[in-house]
């Protein structure tokens, strides 16, 4: 038996992530758990397991339909539509550094 795999794999796109944390918690002031890096737009949000699950929102909001574990980068993605795990391999994105603040 074959392993059912993502159709929206080929789509996975190489992405600048959008702030150095989830966008919406940053505006509003709230926390997140995890990171997801939105692999179509790069719009980072928070996980599930965050209060305000903002990257899953997004897929509702856009479509956009893979993610990848983000804070730090952990190789692993997910599609919302398959509900699949995707090995992202040497397609991870690598994580943005904060700007030095020089005094």
């Amino acid at each position: 038996m074959m392993a059912f795999e993502c159709r929206h794999a080929e789509e996975i796109k190489d992405v600048t992530p959008s702030a150095l944390g989830c966008e919406e918690c940053l505006q509003t002031g709230s926390w997140w758990v995890h990171l997801r890096l939105c692999r179509t737009c790069g719009h980072v949000g928070c996980c599930d397991s965050s209060p305000n699950r903002h990257a899953t929102a997004h897929f509702q909001s856009t479509g956009h339909p893979v993610i990848e574990g983000y804070d730090p980068p952990e190789g692993w993605g997910w599609c919302y539509v398959d509900e699949v795990f995707i090995d992202l391999g040497e397609r991870t994105t690598p994580q943005r550094k904060p700007i030095p603040k020089f005094d």
